[in-house]
């Protein structure tokens, strides 16, 4: 049975047609920010420019992740989510420090399409079951930090700072079942080494979800875009720094994967 997946509000497509090309923006202390396995962070630049870049550029979605509000204990930079929103066309998801559903509500309300809650549903995995009933699940993104630790792929949190004794896969599964629209799934083995996206397991959890799944984490040329789609069948790939630093432009990665004919939109 094909997945259905939710681009926008009320708009419905299926597995097998467009694959998506998603930007991620990192953003620390209101400037985008880029580094290898979660640490050496350092600038990208700002995020408004980015995000309104990518939009024109042909991207398909944008993500926006305060990668420090959960570990400060704050609230998302709403005003910067309000910028960034004003600047793209595209549908555009907002995570970090989302603790409640008010939060939710005030970064729908600022421009977002969809929230990405990761360490909040981890600690109260009921949050996602009060998300999906609020709001539909269709607007509702779980973002999994993973690393391979012993054998195992563990769940980690806040920014990959604290492993949980929970096994990725078993996460995974329960989010689905408890709302998730989507899983945005990050190999913290694989971010920002630039040796490609870890096939291998999200070829594994993608074969038993029902669910789109966003592959994140790795990418360092186009043929790894085409490899992810080809072999894992995921429905979206995320990347920043290749992005960022324009050493993939979205229009030549496009025109790739169409010549491997990988559908994606124009």
């Amino acid at each position: 049975m094909n997945k259905i997946i939710h681009t926008l509000p009320g708009e419905l497509r299926e597995t097998g047609l467009a694959k998506r090309i998603i930007p991620c923006l990192d953003v620390k202390d209101g400037r985008t920010v880029k580094g290898v396995n979660f640490v050496a962070l350092r600038d990208a630049g700002d995020p408004v420019e980015l995000a309104y870049q990518y939009s024109q550029q042909g991207a398909d979605e944008l993500v926006f992740l305060d990668i420090t509000a959960t570990h400060e204990r704050r609230k998302t930079l709403v005003e910067l989510v309000r910028s960034v929103a004003t600047q793209v066309n595209i549908p555009f998801t907002i995570g970090g420090g989302i603790n409640e559903i008010t939060d939710a509500d005030i970064l729908l309300n600022s421009g977002a399409d969809k929230i990405s809650v990761n360490s909040a549903v981890v600690r109260n995995p009921g949050f996602i079951d009060e998300l999906a009933l609020a709001f539909g699940k269709q607007f509702v993104v779980v973002a999994i930090d993973t690393k391979y630790v012993d054998g195992k792929n563990y769940v980690h949190l806040n920014g990959g700072r604290i492993k949980t004794d929970i096994e990725t896969e078993a996460w995974i599964k329960e989010a689905e079942e408890r709302g998730a629209g989507e899983i945005l799934l990050t190999s913290m083995d694989h971010d920002g080494t630039k040796a490609g996206f870890d096939n291998a397991l999200l070829k594994k959890v993608n074969t038993t979800m029902g669910i789109p799944l966003i592959a994140s984490g790795g990418a360092g040329n186009k043929q790894h875009f085409v490899d992810v789609f080809k072999y894992a069948n995921v429905d979206a790939a995320l990347a920043a720094s290749v992005f960022h630093y324009g050493e993939i432009l979205i229009p030549d990665l496009k025109t790739l994967l169409r010549q491997n004919n990988i559908e994606v939109r124009i």
